[in-house]
């Protein structure tokens, strides 16, 4: 019988084996984006859409979006017969430059849906613009996204209180900043929907980025308290990151009284998404699920 991260690992490189022919095809076959912001995004002027996908590194299937204006999310929905009602909004990193959007977004869409969960890939803004902070037009289409998502949750045959954010590197920072603080009002209301909570109940992060202070304390401004989702972080010892980045925000939370659960592995760098490797932090995947599991956000038996 196949040891079950063996099992994840061969069936992750069978994907990549045919990802590059196959990308231009996925694309065609993608669900249509939605608009966050039908009449334009916050402090967007309303010109020609600026997005660009850079050209493909030699050996790097990584695609990679800048310029976006036009911020969307597109909803990946799982099999009717393995869905559990739970959601996601998916964050890919890029340190606020680019967004990695395959490896840390419909990759991990892909994934999500095999567990039975609706995944919901958020294409936020970047850059930022000159005088702005780097997160500033991000966390606004964060919290619009999550919005959105809770507002039309029986429409996509969602549970609205199982509806979770992960993310990933300058991703993982964005939703640390949704689930720390999403009453914070960070754009004027424009409708309905920005009149719904933008609280996810659950929180992933992987790789998370910009999360300590040199002095190791909670970079601003980020603010934990006791109503800060259940939390589930992911690093590696050798990091490009400081590993500190997801060790401080542990201690916060274990200050606060919030359950969380963090896998600390000794090799692997920066990066990785979903992707497999031969180093032992290719299994985040099978404790986040089984973390998912333990906190009563997939049904039992899935």
């Amino acid at each position: 019988m196949c040891h079950p991260l063996r099992c994840f690992r061969l069936v992750v490189i069978a994907l990549l084996m045919v990802l590059p022919s196959a990308i231009r095809a996925e694309e065609a076959k993608a669900p249509e984006p939605i608009l966050l912001w039908p009449s334009g995004a916050p402090g967007e002027s309303h010109g020609a859409d600026r997005e660009e996908q850079q050209p493909l590194r030699p050996g790097d299937t990584t695609v990679r979006i800048t310029h976006v204006t036009r911020p969307t999310i597109t909803v990946y929905r799982p099999k009717p017969e393995l869905d559990t009602g739970a959601a996601v909004l998916i964050c890919p990193g890029g340190a606020y430059k680019i967004l990695a959007y395959n490896k840390e977004g419909t990759e991990v869409a892909e994934w999500l849906n095999t567990l039975g969960v609706t995944a919901i890939v958020l294409k936020y803004r970047v850059p930022a613009h000159d005088g702005r902070e780097r997160h500033e037009a991000p966390i606004q289409d964060a919290q619009r996204a999550l919005r959105l998502i809770r507002q039309r949750a029986k429409e996509w045959q969602v549970d609205p209180d199982r509806i979770g954010v992960l993310g990933f590197s300058a991703g993982g920072h964005l939703a640390a900043l949704l689930s720390t603080d999403p009453a914070q009002k960070t754009y004027e209301i424009i409708d309905e929907v920005d009149r719904v909570s933008a609280r996810p109940n659950f929180t992933i992060l992987v790789y998370p980025a910009y999360m300590a202070t040199k002095s190791d304390t909670l970079a601003p401004p980020l603010k934990v308290d006791a109503k800060t989702p259940p939390t589930f972080l992911v690093q590696t010892e050798d990091d490009g990151v400081r590993v500190e980045s997801s060790i401080v925000y542990y201690l916060a939370l274990k200050r606060a009284n919030v359950s969380v659960e963090m896998h600390l592995y000794p090799r692997g760098g920066h990066g990785y998404g979903l992707r497999p490797s031969q180093d032992l932090v290719s299994s985040w995947p099978l404790r986040a699920e089984a973390w998912m599991k333990s906190a009563g956000v997939l049904k039992p038996g899935n």
